[in-house]
């Protein structure tokens, strides 16, 4: 072996445990106890106050790259994921320019990222009119499934779906047994809305009413019962679709379900007027929205919580004004997902192993990665060193991000990771080191 790991703290799918961790060839090969006698070219004894977990898995983030690079990149985007101990992510087919709606988008996307990750890198592609007819090449390509909206999605280059391209997509999903991925909001009740203007927070949250995510995501269900697709919500913030999502799961339809951080970190009462950091859509909700959210990660509705990384310029912020309605929608979270979760799951009673089932396993299982989200033998040597007990204050300046703009700026989060492994290999963030993934293949 190459590497052997001991440590008092260890999360595998049969809990935490105190275990000695073989690796060789980038993968893991021994999961022992312990006090197993592993010979190895280098072992080390983490300290007692550390927790060794899998690398997270992030399969919702906006990398921008190439066209909008100066409001992310690979570069920084992959440094920012393994600081806060994310190995794996998968990247969205929008706001690069070109957005990957074709093999040769795609192709673009993948020169641009490659020698520039630190972390693995899988791809999305997109769903949007006119390029229906080249989801079965994407699919060969590797993609991990197909990205679509139902209202403007804030880029005209990655317009929405209307219902007759919706159902489309979906029986072409359904034949490839690919999966569609959907930011479900209802635009037509939107239109209806009152319009986005001014500083205030509430105003801005009732342009986002939940009654145009609930019926956009009961139309989803309604289509994947009657196509057979595979489908999945992408961050949800409504807790009213989650008795829709029970009956649809007990009936058989395929269907998962993905929340994040910031939803389940901050609440719409705490959010001053003008802070354009926290405008994100659908928006943050209600304390007792949140609440109910937890709820339904506790009961197995939600699968998977990811970061949904939507990173911009400050100046796309406006700051400077804190106009909701003119300010560029999207919270920047990447390299803080797992301490901002476990700071809350930890005060609800819920445990490490949960936080590793919500950002972990479930992720990889969701995009069908077959070798990450797990300590087991077999899966690729991916880890978190995690110090649970540590506690810091988020300097949005001192992030790996490429923009000091953060919602948490301020925040006091528990729990630090200390060193991220990719394939057995520490990431200092000085070579990248990471794999551009293809569906199948990992």
């Amino acid at each position: 072996m190459d590497l052997v790991f001991r440590a008092r703290r260890v999360i595998t799918s049969a809990g935490e445990q105190a275990r000695s961790i073989g690796v060789a060839g980038g993968k893991i090969v021994a999961v022992e106890p312990y006090d197993a006698d592993l010979d190895a070219g280098r072992v080390i004894d983490l300290d007692a106050d550390v927790v060794l977990l899998p690398g997270l898995v992030d399969t919702h983030v906006h990398v921008n790259d190439p066209g909008r690079t100066e409001w992310e990149g690979f570069e920084t985007a992959t440094r920012a994921a393994a600081a806060g101990g994310v190995t794996t992510l998968v990247d969205m087919p929008l706001n690069s320019i070109p957005p990957t709606v074709d093999v040769e988008s795609l192709a673009v996307k993948r020169k641009t990222a490659e020698s520039k990750v630190h972390v693995d890198v899988g791809f999305w592609g997109g769903a949007v009119p006119g390029h229906l007819g080249d989801l079965p090449a994407l699919h060969e390509e590797g993609v991990f499934g197909f990205k679509c909206f139902l209202l403007h999605s804030g880029v005209d280059e990655f317009p929405p779906l209307d219902a007759d391209e919706l159902e489309q997509a979906m029986r072409t999903v359904a034949e490839l047994d690919a999966q569609l991925i959907v930011h479900a909001e209802d635009s037509d009740i939107i239109a209806h809305a009152p319009a986005t203007q001014g500083q205030r927070y509430e105003d801005f949250l009732r342009s986002r009413p939940r009654g145009a995510e609930n019926t956009a995501i009961a139309r989803v269900i309604d289509l994947a019962r009657r196509t057979g697709a595979r489908v999945h919500i992408l961050h949800l913030s409504s807790s009213d679709a989650l008795p829709m999502i029970a009956d649809a799961r007990r009936d058989g339809v395929a269907l998962t379900v993905e929340t994040c951080p910031h939803y389940l970190c901050f609440t719409a009462e705490e959010i001053p007027d003008g802070a354009t950091q926290f405008k994100c859509c659908p928006p943050i909700r209600e304390a007792g929205n949140q609440e109910l959210l937890w709820q339904g990660l506790a009961d197995g509705l939600i699968d998977c919580v990811v970061s949904d990384h939507s990173p911009c310029t400050p100046e796309l912020k406006r700051l400077d004004v804190g106009d909701f309605g003119v300010a560029w929608g999207g919270i920047a979270g990447l390299q803080l997902g797992l301490p901002a979760i476990w700071t809350e799951a930890r005060r609800r009673g819920f445990a490490l192993t949960d936080v590793v089932r919500w950002m972990a396993a479930g992720p990889a299982a969701q995009a069908g990665m077959r070798h990450k989200g797990h300590i087991a033998p077999g899966y690729d040597a991916d880890f978190c060193v995690f110090a649970p007990d540590e506690s810091f204050v988020v300097d949005a300046a001192a992030l790996r991000h490429r923009n000091p703009v953060s919602a948490y700026h301020g925040r006091t989060l528990a729990g630090a990771a200390r060193g991220t492994w990719l394939r057995g290999a520490e990431i200092t963030g000085d070579q990248p080191s990471g794999t551009l993934l293809r569906r199948g293949e990992c």
